[in-house]
């Protein structure tokens, strides 16, 4: 549902809710200035703008565009921001677009048209009236207090993506083979949307700072500074996540490597048991098999001499098993000597 709330900040640092369009724009003809707040505006709603406040259409239409990358637009009238207030929630990282239009006389601050959005600028008004003493100087110093706000917020993002990748690396060093490396793909897949918005956000704060925008005077860029170093500190700890996922998704195949070798050192050990099983009683199953046979047995000298024939063989294939098992040992003995 959209709404819409105006009020008119006077010199004298007073806040005074106006009800209607109509009304905060007659209050731009007193002294002070106004602020329009839009939430989930509608592009006609927005467009009632246009002639009053000399906005250009380009400008309102980007306000709907929900894919714009933040932004800094000059104007003959005004300065057009586009920027993102982030937040992280179940490992997904989410992004409100806020849009700001700032001239002598008036700032507009266009949000709210994301599915998800959580009005990244509620909290606006309890800080205007905080800092009343700063926001009554002008426009520029309330578009301060909105961005820093925005900033804030960006702070419980970045530790909550810093909290999922300890989480991946105690999961890939507590069990590998049942860790889910999508997660990985997942953590680096939004730490490059956080990084993407945080770079063009620190540019914005850059020309704020250096005195590009006509509308935001000396005075008032000096306090963007500190916006500025937030955002270059949160840029900062974004670079050194991504460094840590590509480290965790090394990690994670070098472990996975090492599992697998000892899976197949294991099977290999087990078949080469079987093996070596197999080989010592192969020949004594052919014995037996032949010796079993009624015409090996008369052979032998009839039934009168198997006192002695039975334990003879049973001798003899206890010899043969224990000779096949160490001319198997030498074998190994032998392949290893070369090897080295």
């Amino acid at each position: 549902m959209a709404t819409s709330e105006f009020y008119h900040i006077s010199t004298g640092g007073n806040l005074e809710k106006i009800n209607t369009l109509a009304g905060a724009l007659s209050a731009m003809k007193d002294e002070g200035y106004v602020w329009f707040n839009y939430r989930k505006a509608s592009r006609d709603e927005l467009s009632e703008l246009i002639e009053p406040l000399g906005l250009h259409p380009l400008s309102l239409e980007d306000c709907t565009d929900e894919n714009q990358v933040p932004k800094l637009d000059e104007f003959p009238n005004y300065a057009f921001i586009v920027f993102n207030a982030l937040r992280y929630e179940q490992e997904e990282l989410m992004s409100d677009e806020v849009d700001l239009f700032i001239g002598e006389k008036y700032l507009v601050t266009v949000s709210g048209y994301s599915e998800t959005t959580r009005y990244p600028i509620d909290g606006i008004k309890a800080i205007m009236e905080r800092n009343i003493a700063a926001v009554k100087r002008g426009p520029a110093w309330l578009m301060h207090i909105v961005l820093d706000y925005i900033v804030d917020q960006m702070a419980e993002a970045v530790e909550k993506a810093e909290a999922d990748i300890d989480k991946a690396e105690e999961a890939i060093l507590d069990s590998p083979a049942t860790f889910d490396p999508a997660m990985l793909t997942y953590l680096r897949r939004n730490l490059l949307g956080l990084r993407k918005s945080l770079f063009h956000e620190r540019e914005i704060l850059v020309k704020i700072s250096r005195n590009d925008c006509e509308w935001v005077p000396e005075k008032a860029s000096v306090h963007y500074r500190d916006i500025f170093d937030h955002l270059s500190n949160f840029l900062e700890m974004t670079e050194s996540h991504r460094d840590n996922v590509t480290s965790l998704m090394e990690l994670f195949a070098s472990m996975l490597n090492n599992q697998m070798a000892r899976d197949s050192n294991q099977t290999n050990a087990t078949v080469r048991r079987l093996t070596l099983i197999t080989t010592i009683f192969m020949p004594l199953t052919l014995l037996a098999g032949i010796f079993g046979m009624s015409e090996w047995t008369v052979m032998m000298g009839g039934e009168e001499n198997l006192r002695h024939s039975y334990p003879l063989f049973a001798i003899m294939m206890v010899l043969i098993g224990l000779a096949s098992y160490l001319f198997i040992r030498w074998l190994e003995w032998r392949d290893r000597k070369q090897s080295n």
